[in-house]
């Protein structure tokens, strides 16, 4: 009888989510190592080895922090969820636009300036309304809605005051007349599992602030998109945000990998988790092969 998979997941705090993921993986027999990033000493060296795992399930709150810790475990040589690759393009929006520009999958119109004067004159030229985001950044905040050109002097003023190279990089969309929700489709692996609508009154839609989910069916149309959007980052276990523009039809806005799922599985009546560690322990089965 072989030895039971070494599963590690590296996480800041322990969420509802990384309890979920425990009690799926101890459901299947595994009993995996909870990593806290705050104690985590990674070494390169010429004696640094991998860590004591088939593999590792990154889920920490700090982006930075696990964006830094995927890169050193691979360079070590362990196997982890997800590829640095793939979350370094999903942690940064302009990078995830770029790489769905490249795999032809249907995004919003998109504008970078990396001046509040170039910026002032590509909102103009797009027209208003607009939403501007930062390049870095999740549960929907410092998005802001420009309405006119008053409204974009003064912000962009401040981004300018605030400095930081981010709030010197402009990342423009127009604001897309969606049916006050948003989809948000989990693709794990090669399938779409699921999807839920987020609904809000507001035009930020994100449940973190204060979106209500319902389930949202998986159309063919809908799952092929969010796996080619999920492929064109380097696939994994992610969350794909679409918008429904009624003139262009379903749109890519961002991709999530680290995402919060505590929130959809009672809407959809799919276990998340159950999925995410199925895929796991098929990536760690292929390390041991």
């Amino acid at each position: 009888m072989s030895d039971p998979l070494r599963i590690g997941i590296i996480a800041s705090r322990i969420r509802v989510e990384e309890k979920l993921l425990v009690a799926a993986f101890e459901a299947r027999g595994i009993a995996p190592s909870l990593i806290d990033d705050d104690q985590l000493i990674l070494s390169l060296s010429s004696q640094s080895a991998p860590l004591p795992y088939d593999l590792i399930v990154e889920r920490s709150v700090s982006t930075s922090r696990g964006l830094y810790a995927l890169r050193l475990l691979e360079v070590l040589g362990n196997r982890v969820i997800n590829r640095w690759q793939t979350a370094n393009t999903c942690a940064d929006k302009l990078l995830t636009s770029a790489a769905l520009h490249a795999a032809g999958v249907p995004q919003p119109e998109l504008a970078v300036a990396f001046t509040p004067e170039a910026a002032l004159e590509a909102i103009e030229r797009m027209g208003y309304p607009v939403v501007l985001k930062p390049v870095i950044g999740s549960w929907g905040r410092l998005l802001a809605r420009v309405n006119d050109r008053a409204a974009a002097e003064a912000l962009l003023e401040h981004k300018a005051v605030l400095g930081g190279y981010q709030h010197s990089i402009f990342y423009i969309q127009p604001l897309v007349n969606k049916p006050q929700r948003d989809i948000r489709a989990f693709v794990v692996g090669d399938q779409c599992i699921c999807a839920i609508y987020r609904y809000s009154e507001h035009w930020i839609t994100n449940t973190a602030r204060g979106g209500k989910a319902e389930n949202c069916p998986v159309t063919p149309e809908l799952g092929a998109l969010a796996v080619r959007a999920a492929e064109a980052v380097g696939g994994g276990v992610l969350a794909v945000d679409i918008l429904e523009d009624p003139e262009r039809g379903f749109l890519v806005n961002e991709i999530n990998h680290t995402m919060e799922f505590r929130n959809s599985i009672a809407p959809t009546g799919v276990d998340i988790p159950a999925h995410i560690v199925e895929y796991a322990l098929r990536c760690a089965s292929e390390v041991r092969a």
